[in-house]
Parts: structure tokens; sequence; C-alpha cells
């Protein structure tokens, strides 16, 4: 839970706008070919900070459970990713659950549809996934879903949010009716407009589940583009084609701190907002994004000192 300092301004309290209070208990997510470029993770991140594996398409499901067992022996909350369009059969499914289980301790997962079009089996939808039971049978005791602040195209094609929402009122069911720890992480945003109204939205359809804000670590910003683009982000895009042309900034890295500061400023004034806490896709390298949010904390020791939220 996001926690805000104070400061008297002409007699009133007013929120301090403070970068450590949205980044810290950060988690971050790594690939097995990026995890594999850094020699030593306790060194790099917070202890105990949760670290989410994606899963791309292609990658030999031993290169996944090698990269989580290393991860949960350095003594980090390990959260593979399973997309549901890339499984091929039950028996796929149950197959990855009992190795990260059984080889890497992990009793977290990320549950997603999956960035393919057509589906290599049974599977279209974390939904379908879940209602396996396969998770609850082997012990995983936590359950993220995905979340899509400006829409998804390839769930919705009609532009709308209907399908996406209702399947997180299903979810939300689904936690109220079973002791599985969820909550919601997003696809990363530029601009926290969307991110404000999807927020509302959720809350006025009944969902309590926690938010984990997808932010875009520090990154060229031609790279940056290019991820947004393939990843269908949404009107938030515009503020990086603004940037774009402005030429003094064309050449220079984008760091979130901006998109950072006006969500700080929003969860300061709505403290009923879902949203907890911040989780960092490295587009520019998992070092340099790591070493960027470390130097937030570390301009407060008593921050840079507090344990990871976990929720």
């Amino acid at each position: 839970m996001f926690k805000f300092f104070k400061r008297a301004d002409h007699g009133n309290e007013k929120p301090e706008l403070d970068l450590k209070t949205v980044v810290q208990g950060y988690s971050i997510e790594v690939m097995p070919r990026t995890a594999a470029k850094i020699d030593d993770f306790k060194a790099l991140l917070p202890a105990g900070t949760r670290v989410y594996i994606a899963h791309i398409d292609g990658t030999p499901i031993d290169d996944m459970v090698a990269t989580a067992s290393r991860l949960s022996s350095d003594g980090f909350q390990v959260m593979p990713h399973f997309p549901a369009r890339s499984i091929a059969d039950v028996h796929t499914l149950e197959d990855w659950i009992k190795r990260y289980r059984n080889e890497a301790g992990v009793e977290q997962a990320l549950l997603l549809g999956g960035g393919s079009s057509n589906p290599a089996g049974p599977f279209d939808s974390s939904i379908q996934m879940i209602e396996t039971g396969l998770f609850d049978r082997y012990g995983f005791k936590r359950l993220h879903v995905a979340g899509h602040p400006e829409g998804n195209r390839d769930i919705d094609k009609d532009g709308s949010c209907r399908l996406i929402d209702e399947a997180l009122v299903w979810k939300q069911a689904f936690s109220e009716r079973t002791d599985a720890q969820m909550a919601v992480v997003t696809q990363f945003a530029f601009d926290v407009e969307p991110i404000i109204a999807w927020d509302r939205r959720l809350r006025r359809a009944g969902i309590t589940l926690p938010v984990h804000l997808g932010i875009a670590g520090p990154a060229k910003l031609q790279t940056l583009i290019k991820y947004a683009v393939a990843c269908g982000v949404g009107p938030s895009l515009k503020v990086l084609q603004k940037r774009a042309t402005d030429l003094t900034k064309l050449m220079l890295p984008y760091e979130p701190e901006d998109v950072l500061a006006d969500l700080q400023s929003y969860l300061a004034d709505e403290p009923d907002s879902l949203i907890r806490q911040a989780h960092f896709f490295p587009l520019g390298g998992v070092k340099t994004c790591a070493d960027w949010a470390n130097g937030v904390l570390a301009s407060s020791k008593q921050s840079a000192s507090s344990p990871p939220v976990a929720v």
C-alpha cells in the first residue's frame, strides 16, 4: 500500500510528491535470455522483490524453469507467465505447473491470454486455465491476471472494454469464493489519464482486486515506441509521439518520472484507488531499469531499507 508524506503549505496539509512512495516495493519482469545477462540478482534487486518471468513463444520450458529456480534460490518471489494461447493441452499446463512447483518452489503465477491470435490448444483465456483447478491442486497460493487500462483490441475488437471488464468481474468473484490471493497486473501506459479513468470504472463495477500498475522503465525513445506499438499501447502512445517531435528530447532516454509523479498526485488525492504498487517493464534493459528504480529508493535511507510490498 502506498504511503504519502505530508508537508505544511500555508497552513494546509498537502501531499508531497515523492517518487519513492510509488517505486517502493516494485516488481520487475525478466526473460530467460535477459536474466542470463545478470551475474548477481541479489546485488541488483532489493531482497524479496517479486520477479515475473515472461514466457515468449518458442522459449523452452526448461529455460523458464531453470530461470525460476535460480531466482527462487536467490530468495526472490518468482512469478512465471502462463500464456493460455501458447499451451498445447491440459497435460502441458499440468506439466508446467508441476515443474515450477517441484523444481523451483514456485507458488505464484501470472495468467494471461498471450499474444498469439491462434490458440495452440484448448485454452483461449486465463479463465479457462483457472477453471482446470490445477493451480489449486499443486498449491499455487497467488494468481495474478492481466489488466488493460487502455483496452485490448485483441479481445474487444470493437474498441470497447466490454469483454475485458466482464472477465475482471468473473475473476473478482473467483477471488471472493476461494482463498486465492489475486491482483491485476497492467500493460504499461505513458499517460495517467486513461489509468485514472480505468481505476474509477473498475471500482464502480465492484472490483476490489489490487492493481500493480505497469510502468515502462528507462529506454531509448525509439526502442520504447517500437515496443509500445507491438504491445498495443493505446492513446497514451501520443505522449511518446509528441516527445519524438521535440528535437531537444529526441536523443535523450525516456525515464518514467512524469507518469509516476502524476500517479503519485492522483493517489494522494484518491486513497481508495485500487493501485497498490508499480511493476516495471525493463524495455531498456533489466540492469538499467533496476538501477533507476533503486536510485529513486536510495534517495532515502529509510525507503531503501524497507521491505517490498507484497499484495
